[in-house]
């Protein structure tokens, strides 16, 4: 598929916040134009359901099914319907001038080290409702070959950056952060960097019953608890040479369970900023700009606290003219294209596949 074409991507990310839909017009490759974006946030009823079901996946050896998750799909795609429908209509899109979309689906567990991984959300339906072709299950053909299937962004953050110089790191903050770099001659490296905001937001809502630290606020009126920092980040998978994965649940807030709701937001903000300073010593050099996308990057504390622990000043992705917002959904549809033609969305060095692989699932309105 050469030509451009309208394309949708769906992200719904482990914060559970909600939905991120983007229509974008794309070949693919180099060829990359925002058309609109939208964002529906997940009502408090839609996030128990889809925290319960996470919390149930976690427990399982594989995934199977289970009426719980089987509620929590159901509600993930017709939720996802909805936002498609009012993505085209604010854009005034016809269904039928769209060729893909790119259903990423809910994550409920990643287990690349027990050789799978679950994004709930039925393509088969979303695509008979919307009649669009949908491609979903972008990550487990990757994962079973091998690879982590996480993260995927790269080759669309390659797509973004193809104009700027090089080495160039972009990463993104959402529930768990991960970092892509660019080679000054288009090598791709990725991995997953650490929590990034999913303690801090599991912390605000504990402590304080917000759901995140609106702009850093908390974090900014705390102080650093040395010890229990050192000892959160002595863990060896910190140093472990990429490629690799985590799910938003291998980290927890026990460590700073007991301090103030302040010093337990900036003790979190802290060691979020300083496990991405430990991901950029992985890297074979270092970036001349690193870019933020993803919610940390409204975090004004945590961007101070990274410029600090990284020694470089991150510049949110709209330094750039893209809107961060909707970064991770622009890449799906993008993904789309790519695996409707069967071409790459995850390498060896991002994911740690075999080879440069497609991905995704195919499914064609009835």
């Amino acid at each position: 598929m050469s030509k451009s074409v309208l394309a949708v991507g769906l992200m719904s990310g482990t914060s559970l916040d909600g939905i991120d839909a983007a229509l974008i017009e794309t070949d693919g490759e180099g060829q990359v134009r925002p058309i609109a974006f939208r964002g529906e946030r997940y009502s408090e009823a839609a996030r128990t359901t889809l925290k319960a079901a996470t919390e149930l996946a976690l427990a399982f050896e594989s995934p199977r099914a289970n009426p719980e998750i089987q509620a929590a799909e159901e509600l993930v795609t017709r939720s996802h319907i909805l936002a498609v429908r009012k993505l085209l209509m604010d854009a005034h899109i016809s269904p039928t001038d769209v060729a893909v979309i790119g259903f990423h689906g809910q994550t409920i567990a990643h287990r690349p080290d027990r050789g799978w991984t679950w994004q709930i959300g039925d393509g088969a339906v979303m695509a008979d409702a919307l009649g669009i072709p949908v491609i979903n299950d972008l990550r487990s053909a990757d994962v079973a070959a091998g690879g982590q299937g996480a993260p995927l962004l790269p080759v669309y953050h390659r797509a973004l950056v193809a104009d700027e110089a090089k080495p160039i790191a972009i990463l993104n903050l959402g529930g768990v952060g991960n970092l892509t770099w660019i080679g000054r001659e288009g090598e791709l490296i990725a991995f997953d960097t650490g929590p990034a905001n999913g303690l801090i937001d599991d912390w605000m809502l504990a402590t304080t019953g917000q759901a995140f630290d609106r702009d850093g606020a908390l974090a900014a009126t705390g102080r650093v608890e040395e010890a229990i920092l050192k000892t959160m980040l002595d863990n060896r998978w910190f140093g472990q040479p990429p490629p690799k994965s985590l799910d938003r649940s291998d980290f927890t807030m026990a460590p700073v369970r007991g301090l103030s709701p302040a010093d337990g937001a900036t003790t979190l903000t802290a060691f979020t900023a300083i496990t991405v300073s430990y991901g950029l010593k992985l890297l074979p050099e270092a970036p001349r700009r690193l870019i933020v996308a993803g919610g940390g990057r409204h975090n004004a504390t945590l961007m101070a606290m990274l410029a600090e622990a990284c020694g470089i000043t991150p510049e949110p992705i709209e330094a750039l003219g893209w809107n961060g917002d909707a970064t991770e959904a622009e890449g799906f549809a993008y993904m789309a294209v790519r695996a409707l033609d069967g071409r790459p969305i995850s390498f060896p060095g991002t994911t740690g596949a075999p080879a440069a692989m497609t991905g995704g699932v195919l499914h064609k309105a009835a």
